[in-house]
């Protein structure tokens, strides 16, 4: 299983970073076409997200880019910037001390946050509940005792913020320490009826998005905003879901994260227990009170998570992006014949083209910044369609 704190990217810790670069961060995340894993290799191949935009327009154009690849203004991102501090909040961009080390664990993760409240629960162990929207009363009943349970034995409790389990897990640890991963901007509520709530959260624990100050959340935010909840989190407990909920897709994604993932049984009867005892028959452990939990949150010498966490080395850059610039005139077209609609795994394309691994790198950078290629999880590739 991969070590929580082990990051497949460089992450690059520094306590002394410019508002100008922070910004500049954003502005880099935020361009048509950078995605997560080509953000960091520019990160760490040009040394700052300031420099790496002045290079964007001519890697683009080495792609096949033919319209100019242009980042947002930087006003418009310190209007953002603004708005976000008159409701208390901040930006929080990964080569920050303060950025959650579990979830710099992930392949895809954000290099930008946006947070308000306490982000000194970031340090304490996470656990992660989710479940039904239309969960039954016992099912809420349970997921707030559980929650509650689980605060008081040292642990911070990471959901969405929506109605349901997520609602009842949020109210159970309020008192103890409680994250909430909203789908759109941080200052967008969702759904509405959560407004105390999240007003609660934001003066007791921590509201934390991804997406830019004022959106509101559409389909595709909800499978990012969990992928956060369980990067966050140790492991993740699912209290209620049916079979084709994105609870699941939470517990796929935790257990695609190396988190443990845990299940509340229920009646065969109810739809609503097919999720959780469809991942119990799979492996996941069963749930019946916060000890099931706590039992396997402690190592093979029986100390604390709390313990484990708090003595993790922290993550130093390897300074070698592994990019070059000598790049043959026909490589890109080269690449592309290997490619297809199918991904395929850049390891794979590495063994099959006659290019240094550095080469192909760098190529399916301009290739992605011109839009011509989509990368997909476990390091794979493909052509993007019409």
């Amino acid at each position: 299983m991969k070590n929580l704190f082990d990051s497949p990217q460089p992450r690059v810790i520094d306590s002394q970073i410019s508002l100008e670069e922070k910004l500049n961060w954003l502005r880099l995340f935020r361009t048509e076409n950078v995605g997560t894993v080509t953000f960091y290799k520019l990160i760490e191949y040009y040394g700052s997200a300031g420099k790496a935009l002045e290079a964007l327009p001519e890697m683009a154009r080495r792609g096949g880019r033919k319209k100019p690849l242009v980042a947002p203004p930087y006003g418009q991102i310190e209007k953002e910037y603004r708005a976000l501090q008159k409701i208390g909040g901040d930006f929080l961009i990964a080569a920050e001390d303060d950025y959650p080390l579990a979830l710099s664990a992930l392949d895809d993760a954000p290099p930008v946050l946006s947070v308000l409240g306490r982000r000194d629960l970031f340090r304490e162990p996470c656990i992660g509940m989710v479940g039904a929207r239309n969960a039954s009363l016992n099912g809420r009943k349970f997921a707030h005792k559980l929650a509650g349970d689980l605060g008081r034995r040292g642990c911070v409790v990471v959901s969405g913020l929506a109605r349901g389990i997520d609602t009842a897990a949020h109210q159970g640890a309020l008192e103890t320490g409680t994250i909430a991963v909203v789908a759109g901007g941080i200052d967008v509520v969702y759904p509405e009826e959560n407004k105390g709530l999240y007003d609660q959260i934001a003066g007791q624990g921590l509201i934390v998005a991804e997406s830019p100050f004022g959106q509101k959340p559409f389909a595709q935010s909800f499978p990012r905003r969990n992928r956060i909840v369980s990067g966050l989190s140790k492991g993740v407990v699912v209290v209620e879901a049916t079979m084709r909920s994105g609870s699941l897709i939470t517990a796929r994604l935790a257990g695609e994260q190396g988190r443990d993932v845990y299940a509340v049984p229920g009646h065969p009867f109810d739809p609503r227990s097919a999720g959780p005892n469809h991942l119990i028959r799979d492996g996941a452990t069963l749930v019946r009170s916060a000890d099931d939990v706590m039992e396997s949150l402690l190592d093979y010498s029986g100390t604390a998570l709390r313990d484990t966490v708090t003595c993790v080395p922290p993550l130093y850059p390897s300074n070698d992006a592994g990019l070059e610039d000598d790049i043959p005139g026909d490589a890109h077209e080269n690449l592309l014949q290997n490619l297809s609609f199918t991904p395929i795994s850049v390891d794979e394309l590495i063994r099959s083209c006659e290019m240094s691994t550095g080469q192909i790198q760098t190529i399916l950078i301009e290739l992605e910044l011109a839009g011509r290629i989509k990368r997909h999880s476990g390091n794979r590739v493909s052509l993007v369609g019409e």
